[in-house]
């Protein structure tokens, strides 16, 4: 559980990556906590599922209604979800996967969750999910996908893949890479 929110934690220190270099003493893991809403957000999820996979019982379902009522995140407790992952404005997101994997960016509003039967999205490594964006179902995003802003996803994306509009088409493929940094294709 630390672990994994230490990669989060390292998210803060460069946008974009999990610095693996960066030094996280207990002062500066304090400091990005009281900074970043959104990083208190992940270390309560962590406890949470920390919580959950120990069969520790009241908490795992508590911390779930927490982060609803304080952060105003709506995100499955036990949820396989890789380290570093980054969420910017946590208000009005909805995150439900089967999984996602490391050194993910949600942005702002987007939801990720079933659609018409009880199946839930499969996400990959370094993905990049735009604002307002809608992921759903049981598809799969492949690694270093970028999802527009406002995309409603309903089928598959390939690796390195840019995906927009409502329903989501690939307009742009590329080599994935390490980090998400790259930026949406333009018309």
């Amino acid at each position: 559980m630390f672990e994994l929110f230490k990669q989060d934690a390292r998210r803060w220190i460069v946008p974009g990556q999990i610095n693996a270099e960066a030094k996280l003493s207990l002062g500066t893991l304090l400091k990005l906590c009281y900074r970043y809403l959104p990083l208190r957000a992940m270390l309560w999820f962590r406890l949470g599922s920390w919580c959950k996979a120990k069969g520790i019982p009241f908490f795992p379902g508590f911390i779930q209604r927490r982060l609803y009522r304080r952060y105003g995140l709506e995100m499955v407790i036990s949820a396989e979800i890789g380290g570093g992952l980054y969420i910017a404005h946590s208000v009005g997101t909805v995150i439900a996967p089967r999984k996602i994997g490391r050194n993910c960016s949600i942005i702002a509003s987007v939801t990720i969750g079933m659609r018409n039967e009880w199946q839930f999205p499969q996400i990959g490594d370094n993905v990049f999910i735009g604002a307002g964006a809608r992921v759903l179902g049981a598809i799969k995003i492949g690694d270093g996908a970028v999802i527009g802003a406002n995309a409603v996803v309903i089928n598959d994306v390939p690796a390195g893949a840019t995906a927009v509009g409502i329903p989501a088409r690939i307009k742009a493929q590329r080599e994935p890479t390490g980090s998400t940094t790259s930026m949406l294709a333009s018309d």
